[in-house]
């Protein structure tokens, strides 16, 4: 299975067209990811044939929510899967690193009331210890843990990857995340054991109104200044021939 990242409307389109079955909705990639608006999902379930996990993230920063930050997760989580989300990727942590098992519970309890996943996202590999992590989101009932293997990039974490898989892959899905692309997606997965993988099959878009007058509202790197990213089909469909779930054609 590939998922892809998708930080738009147009980018699940993209997805979609390159011959990916799931996707992550976010708004705010740059901010690592946020809630998607209800209008976004609405228009990728109407016109995407795609599974879509829709990510609950009310701010950038890391994973502590305070009480209005968990106020605004619990509407999120239940307005987006009654307006047709497949799933909801997740995760409170405690300050000192550990599951917020309270917070995650009832953010658990809302998306499978509806019968849909529960995805524990990259919060995990912020935690401080793997093992004790694991083990609380399968005792909570979570359905797939996203992970870089607590590594920058996924490919740096492989041999975590691979003994996570080893001990807890019977009982909970474990998806590898950052850093994935055509190029290594298939090494990893046959070292590591695992049959899921996430990319953002990132390419950028030029828009000449980002940076005028001396004003910039740039956040790309050199030479994409003046770009924002965008899924690109092409690569979605080339990381899919990489791991043998496509054949190789002209789209």
């Amino acid at each position: 299975m590939l998922e892809i990242c998708c930080g738009s409307y147009y980018d699940a389109v993209q997805a979609a067209c390159g011959g990916a079955k799931r996707i992550e909705l976010n708004s705010g990639l740059h901010l690592g990811g946020l809630t998607p608006s209800l209008g976004t999902l609405e228009l990728v379930k109407e016109h995407c044939a795609v599974k879509t996990v829709a990510m609950v993230r009310p701010r950038g920063g890391g994973f502590c929510y305070c009480r209005e930050d968990f106020e605004v997760m619990e509407m999120d989580t239940g307005l987006l899967v009654r307006h047709g989300a497949d799933g909801i990727a997740f995760g409170c942590l405690n300050p000192d690193g550990t599951i917020n098992r309270a917070q995650n519970e009832r953010l658990i309890s809302i998306i499978h009331e509806y019968g849909k996943e529960a995805v524990f996202h990259r919060a995990f590999d912020c935690t401080e210890d793997p093992y004790q992590s694991m083990e609380i989101l399968i005792d909570m009932g979570v359905d797939r843990v996203l992970t870089s293997g607590l590594k920058a990039k996924a490919a740096e974490g492989a041999a975590l990857l691979k003994e996570l898989q080893a001990m807890y892959g019977d009982r909970i899905e474990i998806l590898a995340g950052s850093g994935i692309n055509a190029g290594n997606a298939r090494k990893l997965m046959e070292d590591t054991g695992l049959t899921q993988v996430h990319s953002s099959c990132k390419d950028w878009v030029k828009d000449p109104t980002t940076i005028v007058n001396n004003v910039s509202y740039a956040f790309g790197p050199a030479p994409n200044e003046d770009a924002y990213d965008v899924v690109s089909k092409e690569l979605v469909r080339k990381l899919l021939i990489s791991i043998g779930e496509a054949e190789e054609t002209v789209l």
